[in-house]
């Protein structure tokens, strides 16, 4: 039998974040079992918290969708930190930076506690950045049943998941977008857009098109948020703001962006454990 938990990430609110499901004491399970138990939760992520085999780490993180395996993902690092910590995990670093290091996919990422105690992870380094071609952009556009004059800016933001992002003229126009599913041909889509001062109590609205990982849109998507705010985080966006996410899904997540003195991006968002447990696997 091993411990479970399932966290609710990026809500203070009950039910109103994007849930993971988190496997402690994983170390044991192979690769058929960690696929099977993560098609059987049919959430956007499940993780594994293993030994890790770093010595830099905490513990090892596997992160899966009910298709596949990724090296990196935002709400999962944050709620298997909160899963981690909540069932005793002592960091081995210094207690006063209040941290956590993962070990995963992507090499290692800080977790620290930050403004109001909420879990933040520094933004890992984009795998692929810059321009959108014209091929491209009109696939993306192709896929969101939305004009090239809607696109007021593209970028790609991949961090490892495999994100591109469009700009829209406003946050309006995002919550409008309604996709043709069976468009994405292989792509993972963020659309953002502002929301003017007094309209909301976040400066940007996000949404989070991934189909092709079984999951149709993402609740609330950190990966994204990180990639993001590396591209608008000082132009377009505040050094420092909040992304609102999961409006068109009836929920409520709130991504907490804050640039460190040393240019350092900080994602973070409010953890809650909804279920705890154990399993047999």
């Amino acid at each position: 039998m091993r411990s479970f938990r399932q966290v609710d990430v990026f809500s203070a609110e009950p039910l109103l974040g994007n849930p993971v499901a988190v496997v402690h004491d994983a170390d044991g399970l192979d690769d058929e079992e960690m696929a099977a138990f993560a098609r059987w939760t049919n959430l956007s992520e499940t993780t594994f918290l293993l030994t890790p085999t770093d010595p830099g780490a905490d513990y090892r993180l596997r992160i899966w969708t009910p298709t596949g395996e990724l090296p990196f993902a935002g709400h999962p690092t944050l709620g298997s930190a909160h899963a981690w910590l909540e069932a005793g995990g002592v960091a081995a670093g210094d207690p006063a930076d209040e941290g956590v290091v993962q070990e995963c996919g992507a090499g290692l990422v800080r977790v620290r506690r930050g403004e109001g105690g909420r879990l933040a992870f520094a933004a890992p380094p984009l795998v692929r950045s810059g321009p959108v071609d014209d091929a491209d952009l009109t696939r993306i556009c192709r896929a969101l049943r939305i004009d090239r004059g809607d696109v007021v800016d593209a970028a790609w933001v991949d961090n490892g998941p495999g994100w591109v992002a469009v700009l829209l003229r406003d946050a309006a126009a995002v919550l409008a977008v309604r996709p043709d599913d069976a468009a994405f041909d292989g792509l993972d889509i963020g659309v953002v857009g502002l929301w003017e001062p007094g309209e909301s109590d976040a400066d940007v609205e996000v949404r989070a098109f991934v189909p092709e990982m079984g999951i149709g849109e993402d609740p609330v998507t950190g990966s994204l948020n990180a990639g993001v705010a590396q591209w608008l985080a000082g132009s377009r966006l505040p050094s420092s703001y909040v992304a609102a996410q999961g409006t068109a899904m009836r929920r409520r997540g709130r991504v907490h962006v804050t640039t460190a003195d040393d240019g350092t991006i900080w994602v973070g968002g409010d953890t809650r454990t909804t279920i705890s447990g154990t399993l047999d696997l």
